[in-house]
């Protein structure tokens, strides 16, 4: 039997009416603002701030085809990645935190918005990938609707911190066709310390099982690139503060063992982490075997680009 043609989620809602009826159910919420689990409640379609410190428009620092990302978006042509400017988290560790807490970028309509999507699909990409979208969604689905009259067909690929809330992850079942949350903390406290969301790892788990019911397992085509499913990312820190057994047993047990999931060793000391110890320092080799063996030990076996040297039992990776 020949398999049926992908087609992205998001389309046949646009072509009946659905997707521009979301869109605009979530811009009335930014009238007071309560999309993210910070619940700041101010109106942002007066230019109000909040934590994310964003108004009516969405900020983009950069935008392009990624081969840095996970391999099953990659592929040949590249992820196609919108970079959002500014965050709902406030991670003293962050890598891009000129963005996330600066805010380098410029603001874009929704009609930008659109063209940047069309043009990566002009690119040759194979998805467009948003990178920290959980304080624009409105203006994301705004751009989207416009975008899919235009033409776009990409799968979109939701690359989040995973501070979500359910109920705005619901606006995007049937839209985003993949998920990719990090998973940074099980601990409370670490993650109030670090990140200052004392309420982090249940909201992200809560958010990892809605996105986990929406899309399922990570589906790949013929080439090894993803149509469907969901990915997690999972920063391994200096001296286990982010809880690595814990959250591989959470996904195993309470995702799917058949989770796709990328173990990330390249924490660096980055923003004010020198101020922090452990932050001060980067992982040693044998944090990150631990972190292997214990998503192993777990039962999790899909791994993104483990190099051969660090392979559990003599499996590899995918």
């Amino acid at each position: 039997m020949t398999p049926a043609k992908f087609e992205a989620s998001y389309i046949n809602l646009q072509r009946n009416g659905l997707l521009l009826q979301r869109a605009r159910d979530a811009w009335k919420r930014l009238e007071t603002c309560t999309l993210c689990p910070q619940q700041c409640s101010v109106n942002r379609l007066a230019n109000e701030r909040g934590v994310c410190h964003t108004g009516a428009q969405a900020v983009v620092a950069s935008h392009g085809p990624h081969f840095g990302e996970e391999a099953p978006l990659v592929g040949l042509g590249g992820s196609g990645t919108v970079f959002f400017s500014y965050c709902n988290l406030k991670c003293e560790f962050c890598q891009n935190y000129e963005l996330s807490q600066l805010g380098e970028g410029h603001t874009v309509t929704p009609a930008d918005l659109a063209n940047i999507f069309l043009q990566l699909q002009d690119d040759g990409c194979h998805n467009i990938n948003l990178v920290s979208p959980s304080h624009v969604v409105p203006q994301f689905l705004m751009a989207l609707e416009t975008a899919a009259e235009h033409g776009l067909r990409l799968p979109i690929v939701y690359n989040t911190g995973g501070y979500d809330c359910v109920e705005t992850l619901k606006l995007l079942d049937g839209i985003v066709d993949i998920y990719m949350p990090d998973m940074k903390y099980s601990d409370a406290a670490v993650a109030w310390r670090y990140s200052r969301a004392k309420d982090y790892p249940d909201v992200n788990r809560a958010a990892v099982r809605e996105m986990h019911r929406q899309v399922g397992d990570l589906i790949v085509d013929a080439r090894g690139i993803a149509q469907r499913g969901l990915l997690i990312r999972h920063l391994v820190m200096p001296e286990g503060l982010a809880g690595t057994p814990e959250i591989a047993e959470f996904i195993a047990k309470e995702i799917s063992a058949n989770t796709y999931v990328n173990l990330m060793a390249q924490y660096r000391p980055c923003y004010r982490a020198q101020q922090h110890h452990p932050l001060n320092k980067s992982i040693t080799s044998q944090e990150y075997r631990s972190a292997i063996e214990a998503a192993w030990n777990a039962g999790l076996r899909r791994f993104d680009r483990l190099p051969s040297e660090w392979q559990v039992n003599g499996e590899s990776d995918h």
